[in-house]
């Protein structure tokens, strides 16, 4: 069964190439009660992050399509056509919230 789920966090937008190609690189201290949104976007890179993060990757309706548990510094998810969007949230998110494959999140 689908379920909506809300993300209780201020979610910001990175809309623009320079938002979304910066994301949350070069932050020392990890994310906590906040979340990145970028979009368009269908993968992502760790690269210069210090801390990892749960990603969820979501169609155009913002349902979710796949997920990414504590991604590390230095990885990056594999590019996906079915993905239009990314939200980066700090660890424990996706567990904590119960957000399963095939979800409608709201932001």
């Amino acid at each position: 069964m689908k379920n909506t789920v809300t993300i209780p966090f201020a979610i910001q937008t990175a809309d623009m190439f320079y938002k979304r190609f910066k994301g949350l690189m070069f932050r020392k201290e990890p994310i906590q009660e906040e979340g990145l949104w970028i979009v368009p976007c269908n993968s992502v890179h760790m690269f210069f992050m210090s801390f990892p993060i749960d990603v969820v990757l979501l169609n155009k309706q913002k349902e979710v399509i796949r997920l990414v548990h504590s991604l590390k510094p230095w990885r990056a998810t594999k590019p996906d056509n079915s993905v239009y969007s990314v939200l980066e949230l700090p660890v424990g998110t996706i567990e904590g919230l119960g957000i399963r494959i095939g979800d409608r999140l709201e932001f």
